[in-house]
C-alpha cells in the first residue's frame, strides 16, 4: 500500500528513519519541551546572581538657631562568600546536564512511539498483500464456479460460498485500510502535519543478542533516566556543600558620602551579616533531598534491569514461536489447495477450512513479528 499525505514539492520521508528524523524536526512538543528545558536551565543559572546594589538618599534639618541643611548618600553592595558562588556554579551545571538529559528522554519517548506506529504500519502493508493474494483467489474461483454452475457441475451454495470469502476478504480489506489510514493520521500529527507517506513491507535489521546479562548492562549504561538521575544525584550532593557553605558571612562594600553647609565628607562602607537563622536545618534537608535521590535511582535502575530481563523472556519466546512457522510451506499449500479444488481432487468446503486455517497462521505469524520488533525496538530506545 502507498499512501501519501498532504503532497509537496519537498522530498517526502518514506522510510522509517527518515520518519523519525522529521518529527525530530518538526514536533511540536519536542519543540515545547526544549524551551521549557532552556527556562529551567536559566533558572538555574539565575540562582547565583550577585544580589542588586541598593541606593540611599537622606535629607535632615539642624534645629539649631544657626539652622542648616546635610544629605547623605549611601550606595552598597552585598555579595556571598566567593567560594559559593563557585560551589552554586558546579550545582547549576550538574542541574542543567540533568535537565538536557531529561529532554532528551522526553524525545525518546515521542521518537520510540513514532516508531512503534511504522512498525505496525509494516505489519498493515503485509497483512493487505495477503489479504489482496486471498482476494485475487476468491475471484479466481468466483469465476471457476460460475461457470461450473453453468453447466451444471457445481450448485448455488456452493457460489454463495464463494460470494461470502469474496465479502469477507472485502471487509478485512476496508479495517485494514482504515487502520492503515489512523497510523499515517498520527504520525502526520506528530509531524506538526508536515507531509510523509510509508509503504515499507519490510522490518529493520535486527541485531542477535547473544549474551542477556551483558546485553543488559549495555542498555543499563545508555539509559537516559539513569544518566538523568546520577546528575541529579551529583548535583544534590554538591547542594550539601552550597548550604555548609550557608554558614559564610556575606558581605557589603560600598560608597558614602555626607554634606552639610561647611563641607562634604566622603568615605566607604563596610560590613557584613552572620546567618545564624536562615540557615538552620538547611544542611539537614540537602542531606535528605540527596538520600532520597540515590534511593531513587537504586529503585529505577532494579525496576529497568527488571523490566530488560522480562523482555529478553518474552523475546525468546517469541523467537521460539516464530521459528515453529515454515511461511514458505504456508503459501506453498496454498497454490497446491487451488490446485487441487480446480482439479477435483477436494471439494470447496474442504478448500475454504484448509485455506481459512492456513491464512489465520500467516497473520498470526505477523502479528508475532510484530511484537519481537516493538520489543526489540524498546530494547534499543535509547540510541533514536
Amino acid at each position: 500500500m502507498t499512501s501519501t499525505i498532504l503532497g509537496s514539492a519537498q522530498p517526502i520521508p518514506n522510510t522509517i528513519q527518515e520518519i523519525l528524523n522529521s518529527i525530530d524536526r518538526n514536533n511540536s512538543e519536542i519543540k515545547a519541551q526544549q524551551q521549557q528545558t532552556n527556562a529551567m536551565k536559566f533558572e538555574n543559572s539565575s540562582q547565583n546572581n550577585m544580589s542588586d546594589p541598593t541606593v540611599n538618599y537622606s535629607s535632615f534639618y539642624s534645629n539649631s538657631s544657626e539652622g542648616g541643611h546635610g544629605t547623605e548618600l549611601v550606595a552598597t553592595q552585598g555579595f556571598d562568600f566567593p567560594t559559593q558562588y563557585i560551589a552554586r556554579n558546579r550545582r547549576a551545571k550538574l542541574q542543567n546536564e540533568a535537565l538536557d538529559l531529561q529532554h532528551y528522554s522526553f524525545r525518546r519517548e515521542i521518537l520510540l512511539n513514532a516508531k512503534k506506529i511504522c512498525l505496525d504500519l509494516v505489519m498493515l502493508n503485509k497483512e493487505q498483500k495477503l489479504m489482496k493474494e486471498r482476494g485475487k483467489r476468491a475471484d479466481e474461483l468466483m469465476q471457476l464456479y460460475e461457470k461450473r454452475l453453468s453447466t451444471g457441475d457445481a450448485n448455488i451454495l456452493e457460489v454463495n460460498k464463494v460470494k461470502m470469502e469474496r465479502m469477507n476478504v472485502q471487509a478485512d480489506i476496508a479495517r485494514n485500510n482504515a487502520a492503515h489510514r489512523t497510523a499515517l493520521q498520527q504520525l502526520l500529527a506528530m509531524n506538526n502535519n508536515m507531509p510523509l507517506e510509508f509503504d515499507g513491507t519490510e522490518y529493520p535489521t535486527l541485531i542477535e543478542i547473544k549474551d542477556a546479562d551483558m546485553f543488559r548492562d549495555e542498555v543499563i549504561g545508555r539509559d537516559l533516566d539513569l544518566q538523568s538521575a546520577e546528575f541529579e544525584i551529583r548535583a544534590a550532593d554538591k547542594d550539601i556543600s552550597v548550604n555548609k557553605q550557608g554558614w559564610l558571612p556575606k558581605l557589603e562594600v560600598g560608597f558614602r558620602r555626607n554634606t552639610s553647609i561647611v563641607d562634604a565628607e566622603n568615605g566607604f562602607v563596610v560590613g557584613g551579616s552572620l546567618p545564624l537563622f536562615e540557615n538552620r536545618k538547611k544542611v539537614s534537608i540537602a542531606k535528605a533531598k540527596a538520600l532520597s535521590a540515590k534511593l531513587k535511582k537504586e529503585s529505577m535502575q532494579q525496576q529497568k534491569e527488571g523490566a530488560i530481563l522480562s523482555m529478553l523472556n518474552e523475546m525468546k519466546q517469541l523467537d521460539d514461536a516464530l521459528k515453529g512457522y515454515d511461511v514458505k510451506l504456508m503459501y506453498s499449500s496454498l497454490e497446491l489447495l487451488e490446485k487441487s479444488l480446480v482439479l477435483g481432487q477436494i471439494s470447496l468446503i474442504e478448500y475454504f477450512v484448509e485455506a481459512e486455517a492456513i491464512y489465520s497462521n500467516l497473520q498470526s505469524y505477523m502479528q508475532l513479528e510484530n511484537q519481537y520488533q516493538k520489543l526489540m525496538a524498546d530494547l534499543y530506545k535509547n540510541s533514536l
